[in-house]
């Protein structure tokens, strides 16, 4: 139970599927519908609301470090599982038959909330990339890469090994994104192709 309860508790507040409620209630349609058919903030984008999808990204963010958060302070060694059951919750949330988002929001918020400075590493990665490329995948993959890096490197093994199954899971969820990539069709932020 000491392992099985952060589990939960980390899928509960990941599987919540903030970018299909703020789509619904603002009227901008079955985020499901459109382009990836993904629930996260790069899909959310595709419907013109730069807003919508900037508190998407935040809510995702900030329920992965809330989860853990939450699991530290209750389960002082279930943080790392509380981190990968918000993953799993907002990729394969149950409510809507375990398709979700590929993580990339979740991941930087499970980061911050396992060590801030590895947070800080994954953060300036996406955000530094997301800028130079302007291709979403690219910069969320690495992002999810450098993460375990930096918790090796720094000192944190524990976030370190929960990290390097999350980065392997994002990088699996990308697959389509890789084949895109390698094909030159991979569109850019602000571009007119689906993802």
């Amino acid at each position: 139970m000491t392992w099985i309860l952060p589990l939960l508790l980390g899928y509960l507040f990941g599987s919540v599927p903030f970018g299909l409620i703020l789509t619904r209630l603002t009227g901008a349609g079955d985020l499901r519908a459109i382009g990836s058919g993904n629930i996260g903030a790069t899909n959310v984008l595709r419907t013109g609301r730069k807003g919508l999808a900037a508190a998407t990204l935040l809510l995702d963010l900030l329920k992965g470090l809330v989860a853990v958060l939450v699991a530290a302070h209750l389960w002082p060694e279930g943080a790392p599982l509380a981190a990968l059951g918000a993953f799993l919750g907002h990729c394969f949330p149950v409510w809507l038959k375990f398709r979700g988002g590929k993580g990339v929001a979740t991941t930087a918020g499970v980061a911050f909330g396992l060590a801030w400075p590895v947070g800080l590493a994954y953060a300036v990665t996406w955000i530094g990339l997301l800028a130079l490329v302007r291709i979403s995948s690219v910069a969320g993959m690495t992002a999810a890469v450098v993460a375990p890096l930096a918790a090796f490197v720094l000192g944190y093994p524990q976030a370190g090994l929960v990290l390097t199954v999350i980065a392997l899971l994002v990088l699996f969820l990308h697959r389509e994104n890789i084949a895109r990539l390698r094909a030159g069709t991979e569109p850019r932020i602000g571009g007119s192709k689906s993802k």
